[in-house]
């Protein structure tokens, strides 16, 4: 009687086991199916890219053969774009103003953050509201009455614009994610600081920032997308080819009238695109090995 009672029992157990590996199976196998098609579709475009960079303009008049796979692969339009001076002024402009944005970016939002989510001033909720909600706003709505703003500044077609507006972009996002990270950290590490007669900034700068680490390192990625990618305010503000960026200067300099020069195009954003991908690629390496040892700081 007690052994047909068992078996009752555990066989109900066994069926709702074996259910749920098969629910397990079947969620993951939808899973990878979903990823691989994101995957292809969000690599298809670079994979074009690379593609056609390295065929020769006669091979892409051509048409002929696949147009996925380069017949004879060169690399004489990453030549020309090393050696053209345009190019490289075009580069040189977006190298210095990325740096200057992300600097003066994260100094703000840094500074920001730590006096909204820890000094406890009156209304500091209200303005982290309204920080958040600044980022919300379109940057295609403000760059008409920024233009009358900059031009009474007399910054237009100067780069030293970019490196004015583009943390106005930047800076609400960043300042928004630090206000998050430095929530985090639990109030004792600097009421103890406070009593051993440290001051703010010596609290910032000793406690705050290297536990915050992770999320500076995020902020700093996206304000460095931010001031090397943009388009719309550099077609806006810059005019001449002395003053312009990259993401300008690709369309401006290698699209004449109706004459696409479609190889060395795709070697221009190949080469645009290389920075940030590798600066992406090492600062994630550091941020997900940054999430336990700032954890562990204090």
């Amino acid at each position: 009687m007690t052994s047909v009672t068992a078996s009752a029992d555990t066989s109900p157990r066994k069926s709702k086991v074996g259910s749920l590996e098969r629910q397990n199976r079947w969620a993951l196998r939808g899973s990878f199916a979903a990823l691989s098609v994101f995957v292809v579709v969000f690599l298809v475009p670079p994979f074009y890219m690379i593609m056609t960079s390295l065929k020769s303009s006669a091979e892409i008049s051509a048409q002929k053969g696949s147009p996925w796979i380069a017949q004879n692969p060169t690399l004489d339009n990453f030549v020309y774009l090393v050696t053209n001076e345009q190019f490289q002024r075009y580069f040189f402009n977006s190298v210095w103003v990325t740096g200057l944005v992300v600097i003066l970016s994260m100094t703000i939002a840094i500074l920001a953050a730590f006096s909204l989510s820890r000094m406890g001033f009156k209304g500091s909720q209200v303005i982290s509201t309204g920080v958040f909600l600044t980022y919300l706003v379109p940057p295609s709505l403000l760059f008409i009455p920024l233009f009358q703003v900059v031009g009474s500044l007399g910054l237009i077609n100067n780069t030293w614009v970019l490196v004015l507006l583009f943390p106005t972009l930047a800076v609400p996002f960043c300042t928004w994610i630090m206000i998050g990270y430095f929530s985090s950290i639990p109030k004792e590490l600097d009421e103890a600081a406070l009593i051993d007669g440290a001051s703010y900034p010596q609290i910032l700068l000793k406690i705050f920032i290297p536990v915050a680490l992770p999320g500076i390192i995020a902020a700093t990625i996206f304000a460095f997308t931010v001031g090397w990618g943009a388009f719309l305010y550099p077609l806006a503000y810059l005019y001449s080819a002395d003053q312009a960026v990259l993401t300008v200067g690709i369309v401006r300099e290698l699209i004449r009238g109706d004459v696409f020069a479609w190889g060395t195009i795709m070697a221009a954003c190949v080469m645009g695109a290389a920075p940030p991908i590798i600066i992406y690629t090492f600062l994630m390496d550091y941020y997900v090995a940054g999430l336990t040892a700032g954890a562990t700081k204090g």
